[in-house]
């Protein structure tokens, strides 16, 4: 009785979220409504959708495992340099997005340098969003999978290393794929933005309630104390990377007697979770995510206005200090209630909160908790199927291939995109079960995070360029900054050796890559900083072409006489 309940609790979840999905967005007729709704979201709404989308199953279940494995709220700290990266692009990228009435921020690229730049980075915004969320959704399979053989009498297991294991969560992700691609291929955005709204709320009150359980089940905060005695000092929320135990760990691992200056770089930068990265690197990568990233920007372009945009952004960014807070916190709780009762402790850190929601959770609390892990699956799954869709059929097919077609055929191209990438993304989840089978200790937030921060760094490079010059940056010298910025990234992420040690065992060569002393090794919080400098250095070495910047003029004009037309098609004005 007790496993039915929770059962009905998921399932009706499912259906109710589906049909409120495809009812909110049942009248899309042009792809301004489908990618931007029509501009007529309201900002409160907005904000919830943006909460939703940032915080993913990844989230959900990743944060709780840094905070088990770290015993600290250091992982919240980064959220201060997501605060003050979004203030700059509430203010300095939003204004120009408007004025040009873009329905993808890849628009904004193609009149400020041309075609070529705007494509490079379109095409790496659809390798990246299709790789990282792609890699999520193996987490709520995981969920999915485990819940299943619990409900079913099965035996649970979370950490396996036969390859026979993987087929089931192929199946859960195929399941909940399905389920969102439907009402995000027929509602578009709006049915993205609403139900996200609910998912954000349904996300937030399961954290709630599994805190509370968690504090019941351990006795109160006396125990946290008594277990976990740095939440009762300062090392316990934030960490300067420069603590002792650190610096005599570097020292050992680098051989030093004594530490130079360069020495304090390359502790900084191999760190990831430290008050540089805080106010640094989180301050780059949020740039990167919120003034660059379709995925996140687009639900930014429904708003009326810029400034509501800018409000929904910000206001989102000061929700996200609670929110990160309560995971980490559930982790550090988790921490505490598996020393004093280790029954079903998993094997590996990433598992931690999901085996306490399926072993521990009293019925009903399980249902609902469970619920939000499928919510937030959800929220940034539709809302990065929308926006691929969107920049495939706006950057893509309409300039290319269909600019004397009518409003409905884009409409419809966009829903075929949905469909392409949703299998896709099924395709890379399957790789990333068997990478996380195989080797249990995968951590979930680095992956993915570092995914991002591969590409999302060199492309916000170039939109500072863009931003923060007049006439600089071309598009041969975009093209040449990109590249270099990928490259340095690959090489400073160490991506390069990690490709070369995987691939070559399987042609018989057994030598192993090893990172040379002198190149200094950067933690995934660094990424989006490594590219967006590299580019930024050399492609503003390049004068922007007179005649580009006529073009562009000509452009703001007709979007400042109230043309609605995507700036795609007005390439001839």
């Amino acid at each position: 009785m007790a496993l039915f309940i929770d059962g009905l609790i998921i399932v009706v979840y499912f259906f109710a979220i589906t049909a409120i999905g495809m009812y909110m967005g049942r009248r899309e007729k042009s792809l301004h409504d489908f990618a931007l709704g029509g501009r007529r979201v309201p900002w409160w709404a907005v904000m919830a959708s943006i909460i939703a989308a940032e915080t993913s199953a990844a989230t959900f279940l990743g944060a709780p495992g840094e905070g088990y494995e770290k015993r600290s709220l250091a992982y919240v700290q980064l959220v201060f340099g997501l605060i003050i990266g979004r203030y700059i692009v509430g203010y300095a990228f939003l204004k120009p997005y408007y004025r040009f009435k873009v329905y993808t921020v890849y628009d904004y690229l193609g009149v400020r340098f041309g075609a070529a730049t705007k494509n490079y980075v379109s095409a790496l915004f659809l390798i990246m969003r299709t790789l990282a969320s792609g890699t999520r959704l193996f987490v709520p399979a995981l969920v999915m999978v485990l819940a299943w053989r619990m409900f079913t009498g099965g035996d649970v297991q979370f950490s396996q290393n036969a390859v026979t294991t993987v087929p089931p969560y192929i199946i859960a992700v195929v399941a909940l794929t399905i389920i969102t691609c439907v009402y995000t291929a027929i509602g578009g955005i709006k049915a993205v933005i609403w139900t996200d709204v609910i998912q954000a709320t349904l996300m937030f009150t399961s954290a709630l309630v599994a805190i509370g359980t968690l504090l019941y089940h351990i006795g109160g905060l006396s125990e946290l104390a008594r277990l976990v005695p740095q939440m009762t000092r300062l090392e316990g929320y934030f960490v300067t990377g420069f603590e002792p135990a650190r610096v005599a760990a570097w020292k050992a691992a680098e051989g030093v007697a004594h530490m130079d200056f360069w020495q304090y770089v390359k502790l900084i930068l191999a760190s990831d979770y430290t008050v540089f990265s805080a106010l640094i690197a989180t301050v780059i990568a949020n740039m990167a995510a919120f003034g660059t990233d379709q995925d996140m920007v687009q639900r930014l372009l429904t708003a009326e206005t810029h400034q509501k945009a800018r409000r929904s952004l910000i206001t989102a960014a000061f929700m996200d200090l609670p929110i990160a807070a309560a995971f980490t916190f559930i982790g550090i709780l988790l921490f505490v209630y598996y020393t004093k009762d280790p029954t079903w402790k998993p094997t590996a850190n990433a598992d931690v909160f999901g085996a306490y929601i399926l072993h521990v959770m009293p019925v009903g609390i399980r249902g609902l908790v469970l619920a939000g892990v499928f919510a937030t699956a959800m929220g940034s799954l539709s809302a990065a199927l929308n926006a691929l869709a969107t920049s495939a059929t706006n950057d893509w097919w309409i300039p290319y291939f269909a600019r004397r077609s009518n409003e409905a055929s884009h409409v419809r191209a966009a829903r075929v995109f949905t469909v392409i990438f949703a299998v896709l993304m099924v395709v890379i989840a399957g790789f990333f079960a068997y990478a996380k089978v195989t080797d249990p200790n995968v951590r979930i937030i680095p992956v993915v995070l570092g995914i991002a921060g591969f590409i999302l760094g060199p492309m916000l490079g170039v939109f500072l360029i863009g931003m923060f010059t007049k006439t600089r940056g071309s598009d041969r010298g975009n093209m040449l900054a990109l590249t270099c910025g990928l490259i340095a990234t690959i090489v400073l992420g160490e991506l390069h050796i990690s490709a070369a040690n995987m691939v070559l065992p399987w042609f018989g060569i057994q030598t192993e890559w090893v990172r040379p002393s002198w190149l200094p090794h950067v933690a995934f919080t660094w990424f989006a900083m490594v590219g967006a400098v590299t580019v930024f250095v050399v492609g503003v070495l390049f004068k922007t072409p007179e005649h580009v910047l006529k073009a562009a003029q000509r452009k703001a004009e007709l979007a400042d006489a109230g043309d609605e037309t995507p700036p795609a098609l007005r390439e001839g004005a």
